[in-house]
């Protein structure tokens, strides 16, 4: 009807050119035949119309089916997926290939590297920083009442300083759909968009964005959403940026005076996770002639205190763990420690004060203080390539060293968790539903002109759209019913956290001893036919359609 109304003016026109302005009828022979060429046209072009609008209906009618019958085999896991090789949660996964007989030099951050906490180390922070928060900075008492919630957080997320949003963002830099909370109210596309215009974020908008990163980020995250969430239920005024200063102040603060340090160490068992191979692993580097160097921020009163609880099991002599090490260097300053000039300071153990001697050699069993990497390289020698550095902060630990010409290696423990979902036989199934119904909803969009979407487009269109939410969201439940997955975001491309373990991380593993589990001359090699992070695996939806 469409063509047809289009051709009507064309048929008036026809009939006014018959006659001449003077009502005389002029050729009427010759116009005759011209008006049975144009209707005979238009009887083509209705023909052509009617055989396109059945040529698209019969293209939507085969979606349809392919679709019927792939509901069908969605009711049970087929064997060919339960057969597909497991990922290794304790694997070694590679950005950058790596000669491990090149490396002649191992060097690793403390916490959240060599040394693992439980879940209780977030409350402990959680708590003692809102304390803080009342205590110091004169929030409402009631914030005294708060608790961390584990569900809530994940790394990798970025707080809007001008807008009070938490935001997970993908790789290219845009807001996963349902990834931004106000608080704890997730907010919907329309609000997204209200807020920010678009779900990508600019490079303006970026400046007002920090990233929640490291370990600390758990209670952080949970601790800004806790406050911005009270704020908007008392119906108080507040400046987003006030909120994230006073709260990063506040963590910095239980980090920095020892308030956490001393917690931990007042009750090991509680926060320390022992690990029967860390031993092992800094032994075997040993045994095979490399050069072992610790670089944490973390006091030597800290760092002792633990490395003596976790080996406790395995050592006679309580300080025998500095003997695993060539150097070590606590109060590091890091990331000011890459491109400051601070000089080191000898650290005196017994009267624990800092030596005016000037440091141009180091000694083992001696610990040192503060300093510099072009110190650090000066006294050494050791060339960056040499050197392989492990942190699990992404910029204060790894941002450095790798722009130096240092390998780098991040340990990210909720890798072995992730890996062990990706692994699950449902995860995949759903991974596999989800990509079949991407591709059928990509057909529908591309035989379907916008001019031609009949309702029969447009309510499989709803059903596909509402199945495949219903894959991604199984999904994101598996992960963390908030944010989801750490590295991936709901529509299964890398998220923003995995865009920077690419930029800052050569390899990335979830804890230093799975190195144990390759040879010191491997090599690793990275992935040539990934799209995605080495560890992840698309799951080809032809599993499914060929069941």
């Amino acid at each position: 009807m469409a063509c047809f109304r289009r051709l009507l003016p064309l048929c008036s026109s026809i009939n006014r050119a018959l006659f001449s302005s003077s009502g005389v009828h002029i050729g009427f022979g010759a116009n005759v035949r011209c008006y049975k060429q144009t209707v005979s046209k238009f009887e083509e072009q209705i023909k052509r119309a009617e055989a396109d609008t059945s040529e698209v209906n019969d293209d939507i009618d085969k979606i349809r089916r392919e679709f019927d019958a792939a509901k069908q085999r969605f009711l049970e896991i087929p064997e060919a997926l339960k057969a597909m090789p497991k990922m290794n949660p304790e694997g070694i996964y590679v950005n950058r290939g790596i000669r491990l007989d090149l490396i002649q030099v191992y060097g690793f951050d403390y916490d959240f590297t060599l040394v693992h906490y439980s879940a209780n180390l977030q409350s402990l922070i959680y708590d003692l920083a809102k304390e803080h928060m009342v205590n110091e900075f004169k929030y409402p008492e009631v914030c005294m009442s708060f608790k961390y919630d584990p569900s809530f957080p994940i790394r990798g997320l970025y707080y809007d300083r001008k807008h009070g949003c938490l935001l997970k963002l993908d790789f290219f830099g845009s807001i996963e759909p349902e990834g931004c909370f106000y608080g704890h109210r997730q907010l919907s596309e329309k609000e997204i968009e209200e807020i920010y215009g678009t779900r990508h974020i600019g490079r303006d908008q970026a400046r007002r964005l920090v990233g929640l990163m490291d370990f600390f980020c758990f209670s952080e995250a949970c601790l800004i959403a806790d406050i911005v969430q009270y704020f908007v239920d008392a119906k108080l005024e507040f400046d987003a940026c006030y909120i994230y200063e006073d709260v990063n102040r506040a963590i910095q603060h239980v980090h920095q005076s020892g308030l956490m340090h001393r917690g931990i160490l007042s009750d090991p068992r509680r926060y320390l996770v022992k690990n029967g191979q860390l031993l092992h692993f800094l032994r075997m580097l040993k045994e095979k002639g490399k050069k072992v160097f610790l670089l944490t921020n973390s006091p030597y009163y800290f760092v002792d205190g633990g490395m003596q609880f976790l080996l406790e099991d395995s050592t006679d002599n309580k300080d025998s763990w500095r003997e695993l090490f060539d150097v070590v260097i606590a109060k590091a300053n890091k990331p000011g420690f890459y491109i400051s000039e601070h000089p080191f300071r000898c650290y005196d153990i017994e009267k624990d004060t800092l030596a005016f001697t000037k440091v141009d050699k180091f000694f083992k069993n001696k610990i040192y203080y503060h300093g510099s990497l072009k110190s650090f390289l000066q006294i050494t020698k050791w060339n960056g390539p040499e050197v392989i550095y492990f942190g699990d902060h992404l910029f204060s630990d790894l941002r450095g060293p790798s722009k130096a010409g240092w390998r780098t290696a991040a340990i990210i423990h909720e890798l072995e968790n992730e890996i062990h979902i990706q692994n699950d036989d449902r995860y995949r199934f759903e991974q596999a539903k989800f990509h079949i119904l991407q591709e059928l909803l990509g057909r529908l969009h591309a035989i379907v002109p916008s001019n031609k979407r009949s309702e029969a487009y447009k309510l499989l269109m709803d059903e596909l759209n509402e199945e495949r939410q219903k894959a991604r969201s199984t999904m994101k439940r598996m992960f963390n019913t908030y944010f989801g997955a750490t590295f991936l975001t709901d529509k299964g491309q890398e998220s923003a956290f995995a865009y920077h373990i690419h930029q800052y991380a050569d390899v990335y593993t979830s804890r230093p001893e799975n190195f144990l589990f390759y040879s010191p001359e491997t090599w690793l090699h990275a992935p040539c036919d990934i799209k995605i992070m080495p560890h992840h695996v698309k799951i080809p939806s032809s599993l499914i359609k060929n069941q």
